[in-house]
């Protein structure tokens, strides 16, 4: 169990509820600013766990079961079984370069607005997925133009997977992750072409890894 994975299932089950991290602190009867951002990592840049007792107030503010925490952070979320259903899912979707303007995602990197159009794909655990349009060569030959990735914002992300990031700047790229620390975020360009690409972590916005691919 990892630092990140904790605070992303934390924003997770915050926007299951249509919450941020300050209105779920607070539904909790917790200071508004115990989960914000920079409370996560020490003066000394050192990760910050969040309490038991925090994630015990929140569990009982929303009405959640610890079982639905332990699925947010693995990403293993069990989709409810229905007996004549198929498997698919409409699903939010944005172009790479659409991706870069605001209004289309929250401080988490989830989804929000009413701008984005929808597409029928398979159907995944994360209530939060969404899927981008990939336009251009700079990802070739893994997605080419027009390919159809599945994002999971909630889904842990671990070296070697392939990741969309927006930066604070609004430049969303698809990379490979090379490297995460507390302090700087390595990529590794998909296309031999293109640079590696390297963030201190102020810099980033959202990191979220694709898990499914059109190809």
């Amino acid at each position: 169990m990892r630092h990140d994975d904790i605070w992303r299932a934390l924003d997770a089950l915050a926007a299951e509820h249509g919450l941020t991290a300050s209105g779920l602190a607070r539904k909790a009867g917790l200071d508004p600013t115990t989960f914000n951002k920079s409370k996560r990592l020490t003066g000394e840049g050192k990760p910050r766990w969040p309490s038991t007792e925090s994630v015990s107030k929140v569990l009982d503010a929303v009405g959640a079961p610890l079982e639905r925490l332990t699925e947010l952070i693995t990403g293993n979320a069990v989709a409810p079984r229905r007996a004549s259903a198929a498997p698919q899912r409409r699903i939010p979707l944005i172009g790479l370069a659409q991706a870069g303007a605001e209004g289309y995602f929250d401080e988490a990197g989830y989804p929000v607005g009413g701008s984005w159009d929808e597409i029928d794909l398979p159907s995944v655990a994360d209530p939060h997925a969404y899927a981008v349009e990939i336009s251009g060569d700079s990802m070739e030959p893994v997605y080419r133009d027009g390919d159809i990735v599945i994002v999971s914002p909630a889904a842990p992300t671990r070296r070697g997977d392939r990741v969309v990031v927006r930066t604070n700047e609004g430049e969303v790229l698809a990379k490979e992750l090379v490297r995460r620390s507390a302090r700087r975020i390595e990529l590794a360009s998909l296309n031999p072409a293109f640079p590696d690409r390297g963030f201190d972590i102020d810099e980033v916005n959202w990191i979220a890894r694709i898990i499914w691919a059109s190809q």
